[in-house]
């Protein structure tokens, strides 16, 4: 089922139905601040499996997506203040940070070595959904291989039956994926270079490393 989310009845309707898919264990589409994402509750197995096997290819561990800056404590056994420092300056916003998560939490994302990679989304029917399901696995709303889908149209047109609720939002206004930066070493380091440039990375933190290829 799609919600067109710029019509306000249908934005309640929407979210309130992806809210009680999530929480069931289903998938959704949903705006964010760079691309669309499929997502599901973090904390189910068989969600995350779902999410995985309906974009098919490689299977790589999801990101996290959360709602607030405070579920980040509760996800980490000890955050470094580097990325508090990040966190502070661009979240909400295009900034995945990857962080050594706490053991002990009751989740499966795949082969993470005991990281995640986490971030807190700059758009308001993403942040809505999220501080009502808690932290959810979201990959890009896409098959692996295909074109990143800028609206949530073009990800019923791959997705198909496999997702329960599509929140349209209309076209993406800035489709830069997020930057990544890694704070589990001693340095932090930036594994992709995205919507957030390095230049205002340094700004925060001055000892950040480009990894290679960025």
């Amino acid at each position: 089922m799609l919600y067109d989310c710029r019509s306000p009845a249908d934005r309640d309707r929407g979210i309130a139905a992806a809210i009680e898919a999530v929480k069931n264990g289903e998938l959704v589409v949903l705006p964010t601040d760079t691309v669309y994402g499929i997502g599901a509750d973090a904390f189910t197995p068989y969600a995350v499996k779902a999410l995985l096997d309906a974009k098919g290819g490689r299977q790589v561990p999801p990101p996290v997506l959360i709602g607030s800056r405070h579920t980040l404590d509760g996800l980490v056994y000890s955050l470094p203040q580097a990325a508090r420092d990040l966190v502070e300056a661009f979240w909400p916003g295009a900034l995945t940070i990857i962080v050594a998560h706490s053991p002990s939490l009751r989740w499966d994302l795949g082969d993470s070595s005991g990281t995640v990679a986490v971030r807190m989304p700059l758009h308001p029917v993403a942040l809505e959904v999220l501080r009502e399901t808690g932290p959810m696995a979201v990959a890009s709303a896409n098959k692996t291989g295909q074109p990143a889908a800028l609206t949530a149209e073009e990800a019923r047109d791959q997705l198909a039956y496999s997702v329960r609720a599509y929140l349209e939002a209309g076209p993406c206004p800035d489709p830069v994926p997020s930057t990544i930066v890694d704070l589990t070493g001693e340095v932090p380091q930036v594994l992709r270079q995205g919507a957030v440039p390095i230049e205002k990375l340094r700004d925060v933190v001055p000892d950040i490393l480009a990894g290679q290829g960025v």
